[in-house]
Order: C-alpha cells, then structure tokens, then sequence
C-alpha cells in the first residue's frame, strides 16, 4: 500500500518558483525538510551594514524549520535529527546556545559540520532537519543501562 505523500509548504518559508528542490515532504508522520539558511534575512541585514552573527542566524533558521513542521502539523518538539553546516567552526558555541534557546530541553539529535562556504557569502549557517509527529522530545525518558 502506498504511503500518503504531502508535500510541506509554509507561507513563512515558500518554495522558490526555479528551484529544483522542494523545502519538504509530509510522508505520513515523517517529515523530511530541505537545508534552511537564515537568507534572505541574511543578505538584507548585511546590505544595511549590520550582518547577522552566527546565533541570530540558527535562530533564523530553526524559526524557518518550525514553521515548515508546523504546517505539515507538527511542532517544534517533533524534531528528532538536525544537522548543522558552519562555515566557522569556532561557531559552535553561539549555535548551541540558539539550540537552547529554541528546544528549550528538549533536544534532537544532531550533527555539526564545518563547511569552507554556503550558497552565499554572508551565509554562516545552513540545518538540514528530520521530524517525526508521532513524537514529542518533551515525553522523552532514558532507556535503561545494560
């Protein structure tokens, strides 16, 4: 039997009409999002001389996550796997502390990678995310040792 397919959109986060790539999938309750960078908020800020850091941009970034799991009827404690690109490692502190800020305790898996460059230039952070709707981090307990 087939597995209903949904594809994600949000008005906050909308496809681009030449893209070749969509920002995601609904198949049934998983959710498999695009890469998000923090653009074009990102390229407006620098135009105007002040560039956003390296936490204003995950923030960006996993406020745009959000809203695609929202629409395809989740929330942002459905996601279970995130993978952060950094074109400077040294920023990791600064994406952890977003990461806290947003989740809250509640944290996905993930996985940082450094990058020498993303799409754009003033670009410093790109996530790649998973979500899941039959699932809560909040409700999370730990499994047993040995």
């Amino acid at each position: 039997m087939a597995q209903a397919l949904h594809r994600v959109a949000a008005p906050a986060v909308p496809d681009l009409p030449s893209a070749s790539w969509t920002n995601g999938w609904r198949l049934g309750d998983e959710i498999v999002l695009s890469g998000m960078t923090a653009h074009p908020a990102s390229r407006d800020a620098a135009a105007a001389g002040k560039p956003l850091d390296a936490y204003a941009q995950t923030l960006v970034v996993l406020n745009k996550i959000a809203a695609l799991v929202e629409a395809a009827g989740g929330h942002r404690h459905n996601i279970t796997k995130t993978v952060v690109y950094l074109t400077n490692i040294a920023d990791k502190d600064a994406v952890g502390r977003a990461r806290r800020a947003f989740f809250g305790e509640a944290f996905p898996c993930s996985t940082l990678v450094g990058v020498s460059a993303l799409v754009f230039p003033e670009l410093l952070v790109e996530i790649d995310a998973w979500a899941r709707l039959d699932v809560d981090l909040r409700l999370a307990t730990p499994m047993p040792l040995g």
